[in-house]
């Protein structure tokens, strides 16, 4: 198999979240938000879950599984983001090198975290395996579309300032694709669907630091490195769109995956050929009944 393509800076995505720690509290209605809409999805089943994997939760996710009733364990890149868990059940590991045993959980959930991830199909085939059979997995990541204002100025400023622009803001994936690589790692029934949070700035330097505080800025293996010119941001906020009341709005766009371990209880789909009645039979018309008396 040929190597995972080196997209993102791994050494810089775990110091951008140490730095992130001490100031990630600047975003925790959001990191809130994200977790509730995904762990949302737990009420759709009817299913009892006993001890889960939070990956990457910031110090949110844990909690919100544990008000459930459910044993949770937290890991993350970040030695300072694991801590914020607050209990000795943390575990610091990169999400492309898990260290936990085939079937520890029932149920893993990362919540926007697991796209500055380079190999993601490996990670997700990684997380499989530390499910039990029959367990949920719940993922959710920021999808195409995400950023596309700021990503927008960002490129038009630095383009009018120097005749090019360099990658300010992280690839996302297609939601069409999320569903292929639940699949491809090997889990079934799976679903991807978008859920859309749209943020509103009155200064958009504000949203500059909420990104630094939630750990999200620049780890691109190929950002340009050079400190830019003092008048880019500057001129990359005077070019955001604004809404009523002269707010700059930000889009989230979060693509949610679920997928369950492969288990023998589950349904299955049937083999080609081997259905007893044929659609034609299903879709003709029925026959015309006798006429019926005047």
């Amino acid at each position: 198999m040929s190597p995972s393509p080196n997209i993102f800076d791994r050494k810089a995505v775990r110091l951008h979240r140490d730095r992130a720690a001490p100031h990630v509290g600047r975003v925790a209605d959001v990191l809130h938000d994200c977790a509730d809409r995904l762990l949302d999805r737990l009420d759709d089943t009817t299913r009892v879950f006993t001890r889960a994997l939070d990956v990457g939760g910031r110090g949110v996710v844990a909690p919100l599984l544990r008000a459930r009733g459910i044993d949770t364990v937290s890991c993350d890149l970040s030695a300072a983001m694991a801590r914020l868990d607050g209990r000795d059940r943390a575990v610091v590991a990169d999400e492309e090198m898990l260290p936990f045993a085939n079937g520890s959980f029932d149920l893993v959930v990362a919540s926007m975290s697991l796209h500055w991830v380079n190999d993601l199909p490996g990670a997700l085939i990684q997380l499989r395996m530390a499910l039990r059979p029959d367990g949920l997995l719940l993922v959710s990541l920021p999808a195409l579309g995400t950023l596309a204002e700021l990503r927008a100025a960002l490129t038009d400023a630095e383009a009018e300032l120097t005749g090019g622009a360099s990658p300010r803001v992280s690839p996302f994936a297609e939601l069409r694709d999320c569903a292929a690589l639940l699949q491809r790692a090997g889990f079934a029934l799976p679903v991807a669907d978008m859920d859309e949070i749209k943020l509103l700035y009155a200064d958009p330097r504000e949203l500059a630091r909420d990104l630094r505080a939630a750990g999200e800025t620049n780890a691109i293996t190929l950002r340009n490195r050079r400190i830019p010119s003092a008048a880019l941001f500057p001129l990359a906020f005077a070019g955001l769109p604004t809404e009523a009341g002269g707010r700059h709005p930000a889009t989230l766009r979060m693509a949610v995956m679920t997928g369950w371990a492969p288990a023998p209880s589950q349904p299955r789909a049937l083999k080609p050929g081997s259905a007893q009645i044929s659609l034609a039979s299903v879709l003709a018309p029925e026959p015309a009944g006798p006429p019926s008396d005047a």
